[in-house]
């Protein structure tokens, strides 16, 4: 019975201590979430190489093995076994490492704490006996940073020195608590004996760098959150027994470095360059009067020879396996195609413009007339696929019987025009999806968070329904190939590229004015490369020579202009020449695809590559979210699916591909869709991927 309540204590602990290394790690990603965006902006000083500081944690310490003798007075009648306690650690620091580089080194020096409690043992009178331990070292530790993207993130690893200063204990002897009369025995302090005067050991650990000081200062400030895991490998504190100690810490280190300036002899104007073709050419202008010192801003305009006004284009098109619900209603909405029972012997799945919803957005029509037939289309293959079964799993933040409603809605509508037998279909009824966009902690745009799960999952463990690779509850049903004409096909799109423009200007924008004077602006933009459709720009004309500026504001609010010359054509391809298309899609706030679409990318569209063909792949986002980060995010996911296929075709020994990859962001003139409906902003959290024939 002692024993079950000292095991509570221990558990009560634990949840404590677990609580607060909790709260301690949400502090930090608070802290950096507010401090990263410092690192945006730039100036003319070259950060340190050299750091100061101090680094300052806790040490959670786990005693494992055993210990009895705790000198030579005293032999303990049981000996004690597991054990825990935290201690401080406190060290001055140096770090040197090159801002332009992944390596560097490590040193700190300081007071190390292992402090610790025995687990509470009971001697043969059946009396509680206590064992708390004070060590305390003077550590050395140097280490090899590495920091893999060049980012904030760093890993280091070395081994650590340790001196021991101090080795005192505490014994204590309470009384048998079935004899309340008993008196006490006195506490017994004193020095552990055959204590290990220097310890040799390692550790391993991570941290990430979060500026305090903008970069445009010449004294910059680092809070540097870590990590650091120290094994019992050395770590005996003993020359007896068993006894040894591994460690956890967590803590942060202040640092400071100081930047030098950059000379004016040293800055780099910027340059503009222009390339009115396909490859990059070696003509630069020369830098105008007022170019941007300190920073180096390289303007490139690349277009291609031809602009395709349209292209024939085979697109196999996704389907998202969700229906949406409108808020405070349990129906199909109308936008969704409904047949009556007569229409379905003429629905087929290639004619699909025959049957268009009632309300449909002006952009990419067609596919959107595909993903609302996603019910005439699922009922169409469970009829002819007959041994198929799914289930429609509804969630709703209204409720369990809310969302079962819901997906009642669609069973009905499916056994009542298309005769499934009922069987064939379960219902559920959640109150939210299982991939849900709405997270615990978050606080903005609930509201069109909240619409995306409002809907009824379409799941199935049927191979043929599925498509290809996929498995799992979330997993996309068989795509719909579509055949379709594309206007302003990728490759006919303009790319202005101002690289470093994001760092020395806070935006920057386009002028571009034709031969006979007329001006079109385009901007702001934050990005170094934004693409323009030949044709937005060119608008009825056939063909034009523009002048375009590039016009950056600094932070100080002074203008830097570029100018470049471009000269655009329009051209119809020949109508054998057919693209191909198809789509990734992507959950909320992701950057990675699933290991399944890894798969489907491999097999299925590297597969489909021509010799000598382009592939341009463009990432998209919705419109919930900051506008820069939604850049980056859609940038993020078209490098992650290049990656992929460039490394399927580098194993199949094919270099024969080129790429042109950019991400659109949110941007809604870009957008593949609308972003009125949760349906169209799931679409839009996409990558296209356009396959082109060698010309």
């Amino acid at each position: 019975m002692k024993n079950k309540i000292n095991f509570k204590q221990v558990l009560r602990e634990a949840r404590i201590l677990h609580f607060k290394l909790k709260n301690f790690i949400l502090s930090i990603l608070i802290l950096f979430g507010t401090l990263t965006p410092l690192k945006s902006q730039v100036d003319s000083i070259k950060q340190p190489s050299w750091w100061f500081g101090v680094a300052g944690g806790a040490n959670f310490n786990f005693y494992r093995g055993s210990t009895q003798e705790l000198n030579s007075e005293l032999t303990t009648p049981v000996a004690f076994h597991n054990g825990f306690g935290t201690g401080l650690y406190l060290a001055p620091l140096v770090e040197f490492h090159r801002p332009d580089s992944k390596w560097g080194v490590m040193l700190q020096a300081g007071y190390d704490n292992r402090n610790g409690k025995f687990k509470e043992v009971f001697s043969p009178c059946d009396c509680p006996r206590d064992l708390t331990t004070k060590l305390t070292y003077v550590t050395v530790e140097p280490s090899l940073r590495f920091a893999p993207f060049k980012t904030g993130l760093y890993l280091y690893a070395g081994p650590r020195v340790a001196f021991n200063i101090e080795k005192s204990f505490t014994y204590m002897q309470k009384t048998n608590p079935n004899y309340p009369e008993q008196e006490a025995e006195q506490d017994i302090k004193g020095n552990l004996s055959n204590v290990n005067a220097t310890l040799i050991s390692m550790q391993v650990g991570a941290g990430y760098d979060i500026p305090l000081s903008p970069p445009s200062k010449q004294s910059q400030f680092i809070i540097s959150p870590f990590v650091s895991f120290q094994p019992y490998f050395g770590q005996s504190p003993r020359s007896i027994e068993t006894w040894n100690v591994t460690t956890v810490r967590l803590g942060a280190a202040l640092k400071f470095g100081h930047g030098r300036k950059i000379q004016a002899k040293e800055a780099t104007t910027a340059v503009a360059s222009v390339v009115p073709s396909e490859k990059p050419s070696e003509k630069t202008e020369k830098p105008t009067e007022n170019a941007l010192s300190g920073a180096q801003v390289d303007f490139i305009v690349n277009a291609p020879k031809n602009a395709p006004v349209e292209r024939r284009v085979r697109e196999t098109f996704p389907l998202r396996n969700y229906v949406f619900f409108n808020k405070g209603s349990t129906e199909i909405p109308d936008r969704y195609v409904l047949l009556q029972k007569d229409q379905v012997k003429d629905f087929k799945e290639d004619q699909l413009e025959v049957f268009k919803p009632k309300k449909l957005s002006g952009r990419s029509a067609r596919q959107m007339v595909a993903y609302y037939n996603i019910l005439n289309i699922l009922g169409d293959r469970m009829q002819k696929k007959p041994t198929t079964t799914i289930k429609l799993a509804g969630s709703s933040e209204s409720g369990i019987s809310d969302a079962k409603e819901m997906a009642e809605s669609v069973k009905k509508y499916l056994v009542d025009v298309f005769a499934i037998e009922p069987s064939r279909i379960s219902t559920e009824g959640l109150d939210k999806p299982v991939n849900a966009s709405v997270k615990e902690d978050g606080t903005k745009e609930l509201e069109l968070l909240r619409e995306g799960d409002r809907r009824v999952t379409i799941e199935t463990a049927s191979p043929t329904l599925l498509m290809e690779f996929q498995s799992g509850p979330d997993a996309p049903l068989l795509p719909v190939t579509i055949e379709a004409v594309q206007e302003a096909p990728l490759d006919s799109y303009v790319t202005f590229n101002a690289q470093g423009a994001s760092q020395a200007f806070t935006s920057w924008s386009l002028e571009v004015k034709d031969e006979n004077g007329n001006i079109q602006n385009f901007g702001p933009y934050t990005q170094d490369k934004i693409s323009l459709p030949g044709k937005l720009i060119l608008g009825t004309r056939p063909k034009g020579d523009y002048k375009v500026n590039m016009i950056g504001i600094t932070k100080n609010k002074e203008k830097v202009t570029k100018e470049a010359s471009v000269h655009l054509v329009l051209w119809t391809p020949p109508k054998d020449e057919q693209g191909m298309r198809y789509s990734v899609l992507f959950d909320f706030n992701k950057s990675k695809t699933t290991s399944i679409y890894e798969k489907y990318l491999t097999d299925i569209v590297t597969a489909k590559i021509p010799q000598g063909g382009t592939v341009i792949i463009h990432g998209y986002t919705d419109v919930i979210g900051d506008a820069a980060q939604n850049q980056n995010l859609s940038a993020a996911r078209a490098k992650d699916v290049k990656d992929i296929i460039e490394k399927s075709l580098l194993a199949s020994g094919r270099s024969d591909v080129k790429f042109e990859v950019l991400g659109f962001g949110e941007d809604e003139k870009l957008a593949q869709f609308e972003n009125k409906f949760p349906e169209e902003r799931f679409y839009n959290r996409s990558v296209v991927i356009d396959i082109i024939p060698k010309k």
